[in-house]
């Protein structure tokens, strides 16, 4: 049992800094008893959830990195963006719209991103400088001289709290990933012609 003791000796009531507490030692011990669950103490650092999709598309590596390069183009393909505009005065940066229906709810999230330094007809890589913590990469792997494999992988920032709801909805995400690629690989053909 934690006794109270006070620091200072005076006649009035302790204040908060004034109190300490003895706690014996030994006692803090980890108890083995199974009616007393562990406790899981929740760290403030957020962890990033991952998720991939992947997909071989029938154009050449560069037309493909042409395309993406597009990103206003990108709400045409990706079912759940519904907005991308490119900041005027900074190319390298674009406001972002997010709103998809899921569990009977209209979820609608906004973010700034930055485009970081691309490699050409390879990666373009991205993250967000506010609103939905997020960043990302889509890489294009020449398969020849007229395919691809483009990989897309989002991560974005999860609360400690919504860890085990977000690797639940890991799946649901790389499927809606996988569906925005295909439908990437059916406009990049009509872009390709274009």
């Amino acid at each position: 049992m934690a006794i109270p003791t006070r620091r200072s000796i005076n006649s009035k009531s302790p204040s908060l800094p004034e109190l300490v507490f003895r706690i014996p030692r030994g006692s803090l011990k980890r108890s083995t008893n199974p009616n007393f669950p562990r406790v899981k103490f929740v760290s403030p650092v957020m962890e990033w959830q991952n998720c991939t999709a992947k997909m071989e598309v029938d154009i050449p590596a560069s037309v493909a990195y042409k395309c993406y390069s597009d990103r206003e183009a990108i709400p045409k393909w990706m079912p759940f963006i519904s907005s991308v505009k490119v900041v005027e005065d900074n190319p390298s940066l674009s406001r972002w719209s997010l709103k998809y229906k899921a569990f009977g709810q209209d979820i609608e999230f906004s973010w700034l991103a930055k485009n970081l330094q691309p490699t050409l007809n390879q990666k373009i890589h991205w993250r967000s400088l506010e609103g939905l913590p997020n960043r990302g990469v889509v890489r294009f792997y020449p398969k020849g001289s007229s395919s691809c494999l483009v990989e897309l992988t989002v991560s974005y920032e999860v609360p400690p709290l919504l860890s085990p709801v977000a690797s639940a909805l890991q799946p649901l995400l790389e499927r809606l990933l996988k569906r925005g690629l295909e439908s990437f690989a059916t406009f990049a053909k009509k872009y390709q012609t274009a």
